[in-house]
């Protein structure tokens, strides 16, 4: 028999040396590539795009430039530009009514799903920037250990985060809220909670300390160590493991609502079964037995990573419609180029400039997302507004 591919025999020494040559090849790759905090930058803003994220016509923009009492931006060539903090001031000044109201709380928002690869990651980092621009104040909580969120932030989860930098206090018992950890990040009115390996961990202290005080409940931690953080950001983001482990179980127990990223195809559709089948059990088991309930203002089913020209993802996505119905969120978010070359740049669509990518299929997929980003902050208002009726009649029947 004529053998072409032949074997390699591999012992754990081998393995070491191999890990060891690509976690060398990574440092490489994004000390190139991806710039530390503190170099790198937001993108600016063109007087068109400021226009358009304020919901205004851009002679309204030249006008209250005229005022002078928004930043004024600066002049490059034949344009004014503004950096993303100027843009936000101006968006938190002309979208006053879509802010978060007096009387209100943060919103949690979790990103979750069983599997790997549905562009969960950059569906939670968007989120947050998309929000942010539009004058939002976010924190995003990375929870997942492989740090995919920390590393679009410019963190690099081998080398610079440490224990204090996660939620692994907090999940251990050392610590009661998550603002220890909280820290700055290149982009302007996001802060992060960083992740790495070592919330590996968490998976082994949540039960340990369930084992050892049975009135412990542990899916709890995480929303009692996001208490404080509510009343300082409009929106908390986070971003879970791809299994339904302990912390993932804690980020939706945390929520307010819930976004799947769901690519159209067969083994995801399954594997989105199996999620929902599994939280539904873990749910009956850890809330309702203890004759407490758990309810979820939204639950967003997102398309991700659609291929327009696959025949076989539209037969697909016709199941995810009758499945979740009203759930799927009416935008789908195409799998094009530019998420693709945004990816290798250790960014998203928002990072990249415009031109930087053939602008037919930039425009495709930026649309896409501010439309996420303009269907969730909907959501988002809805819930405040409920929030407030709710706190007036209290305080009225007080």
């Amino acid at each position: 028999m004529d053998i072409k591919q032949t074997i390699r025999r591999q012992n754990l020494e081998d393995i070491e040396q191999q890990a060891h040559k690509i976690a060398g090849m990574m440092d490489r790759i994004r000390s190139a590539m991806l710039a530390p905090t503190a170099v790198k930058t937001a993108p600016t803003l063109k007087a068109v795009q400021l226009a358009d994220l304020c919901g205004v016509d851009k002679s309204k923009i030249a006008y209250r430039v005229t005022r002078g009492d928004l930043p004024a931006g600066q002049i490059h060539g034949n344009s004014r530009e503004w950096t993303m903090a100027e843009a936000q001031a101006w968006a938190r000044e002309l979208r006053a009514e879509h802010l978060r109201p007096g009387g209100a709380a943060g919103i949690t928002i979790t990103v979750a799903n069983f599997k790997g690869g549905v562009a969960k990651t950059t569906s939670a980092v968007t989120l947050a920037q998309g929000l942010s621009m539009r004058g939002h104040r976010v924190l995003l909580v990375d929870l997942d250990p492989q740090g995919s969120a920390t590393t679009l932030f410019g963190v690099l989860p081998d080398a610079e985060v440490e224990t204090e930098h996660t939620a692994m206090s907090l999940f251990t018992g050392e610590q009661e809220n998550l603002k220890y950890a909280i820290r700055p990040t290149y982009w302007p009115s996001i802060d992060l909670v960083c992740a790495a390996p070592l919330l590996y961990g968490a998976e082994f202290h949540l039960p340990a300390r369930q084992a050892r005080d049975p009135g412990f409940e542990f899916w709890r931690v995480l929303d009692r160590g996001l208490d404080l953080s509510r009343e300082d950001y409009d929106v908390i983001v986070v971003d879970t493991p791809p299994s339904l482990s302990y912390v993932t179980i804690n980020a939706l127990m945390a929520a307010d609502g819930v976004i799947m990223p769901l690519p159209p195809s067969a083994l995801d559709f399954a594997s989105s079964a199996q999620f929902w089948d599994l939280f539904s059990d873990l749910c009956n088991q850890l809330v309702r037995s203890r004759g407490k309930d758990k309810s979820f203002e939204f639950i967003d089913v997102l398309l991700s990573r659609v291929e327009a020209s696959d025949t076989a993802s539209s037969v697909v996505r016709q199941w995810v419609l009758e499945g979740y119905g009203d759930k799927v969120l009416p935008i789908e978010i195409p799998k094009t180029a530019v998420a693709a070359t945004a990816s290798a740049e250790f960014g998203t669509v928002y990072d990249l400039p415009r031109g930087s990518v053939n602008s037919k299929t930039f425009s495709r997929a930026r649309v896409a997302y501010d439309r996420m980003c303009e269907l969730i902050e909907q959501q988002i208002e809805a819930v405040w507004a409920r929030q407030v009726a709710e706190r007036q009649i209290l305080e009225t029947a007080v």
